[in-house]
């Protein structure tokens, strides 16, 4: 579903794409009436992952950890697939339990906002 740098990432348990308009300056007029600037629309992605193998988090966490890369998606907007420049913003890992010295992970999340 998902391509960083042209490498699959592991398919989200769930994925949400928000359409985010960028404004330069908006507000309302003396009459009331919204006055908008849109300068442009951005996608952001949010990933979660119920359960996530260590090995596939830590590949996970190092392929979102550069400053800026390279996404392929899905776009609903478009209905094809789209490349664009992406951030990572906070990532959160949850951790299931520990047994026989390895580490389960759980509730997995992130999201990638287009630059």
């Amino acid at each position: 579903m998902i391509k960083i740098n042209g490498v699959v990432l592991p398919t989200p348990s769930d994925l949400n794409i928000g359409l985010m308009d960028i404004d330069k300056k908006s507000g309302r007029n003396a009459a009331g009436f919204m006055m908008r600037n849109r300068i442009r629309t951005v996608r952001k992605l949010e990933l979660s992952w119920n359960y996530l193998k260590k090995e596939d988090l830590s590949k996970t966490l190092k392929m979102v950890s550069p400053t800026f890369f390279q996404v392929d998606y899905i776009d609903p907007q478009e209905n094809s697939w789209k490349n664009g420049t992406f951030y990572c913003g906070d990532r959160h890992v949850g951790a299931l339990d520990y047994r026989n010295g390895n580490i389960r992970y759980k509730d997995v999340k992130f999201n990638l906002i287009e630059r």
